[in-house]
């Protein structure tokens, strides 16, 4: 009895390692995730590409284009020996381009003034006028009649108004920092527009000639009528008398053989 019972464990144990060694070998049923580790390739382009620089475009005026590079950001009025002449500095470089617009615009109507008041010195004194007017220029704007004086003054004030309307920027009364002294960006200094004659010309090159020109005969006549005036208020003679009193002195003549025995002659 003893034997069976041995043989019939010894059945089961080999039945039992049979089953475990066959389920070993079976499929699983359980589910399966796979990890599956790649090196994506990924073609890298470079970006050679430079950025542009965009740089606001400034529209000519009368052909010239502001170069901070330049004397006076270009403007014209330099000429052979002196050059660029600018010894007091207003054209200095670090001044602001409105500055430079501004003192331009200055000088040219301060020159365009002179001119014309060179013409009067001469004229005035040599013509007495519809308002019978006589002796040295410096003494003949207070012998004008009081109507005449008043059209004068308000014919500057009006041409001047016209100016500062053309050329200047309207002032804010917000913020009037902002606007004080400040010219407009497209205006060119002293073109306000008045060319009665047809003369402006309208080629860059033809337009920088003769503004030089302009420029150069305005500071002529801005030395010459201060000139003209300084004589006037030291010895009290028309421009003509003073002529003709140095002629006589270096004629060898007297020039005061005319005056008899007044004090001023």
């Amino acid at each position: 009895l003893k034997r069976n019972n041995r043989k019939e464990t010894m059945k089961l144990v080999i039945l039992s390692a049979a089953v475990a060694a066959t389920a070993a070998f079976a499929p699983s049923t359980s589910n399966k995730v796979n990890f599956s580790l790649r090196s994506t390739e990924e073609d890298v382009v470079e970006d050679n590409t430079v950025a542009e620089v965009i740089v606001p475009t400034v529209n000519p005026i009368n052909g010239w284009v502001p170069d901070e590079s330049e004397p006076c950001f270009g403007l014209p009025g330099a000429l052979a020996p002196l050059g660029f002449f600018d010894p007091l500095g207003f054209a200095r470089k670090g001044i602001q381009l409105n500055e430079i617009k501004r003192n331009r615009e200055a000088e040219v109507m301060h020159g365009r003034v002179a001119m014309i008041a060179s013409v009067g010195y001469l004229a005035g004194e040599a013509i007495s006028g519809p308002f019978k007017i006589v002796g040295p220029a410096n003494d003949q704007l207070q012998q004008m009649p009081a109507p005449a004086f008043a059209f004068l003054t308000v014919a500057i004030a009006a041409a001047e108004l016209n100016r500062a309307r053309i050329g200047w920027v309207e002032p804010d009364l917000g913020s009037w920092t902002k606007t004080l002294w400040k010219l407009r960006e497209n205006y060119y200094p002293g073109d306000i527009g008045f060319d009665p004659l047809g003369l402006k010309p309208t080629d860059a090159a033809g337009f920088k000639n003769m503004q030089t020109r302009e420029l150069q005969n305005g500071r002529l006549a801005m030395i010459g009528v201060a000139g003209m005036c300084a004589q006037e208020l030291v010895n009290h003679r028309s421009i003509m008398e003073t002529f003709d009193f140095y002629s006589k002195v270096y004629g060898g003549e007297n020039p005061y053989a005319v005056c008899g025995d007044s004090i001023v002659c």
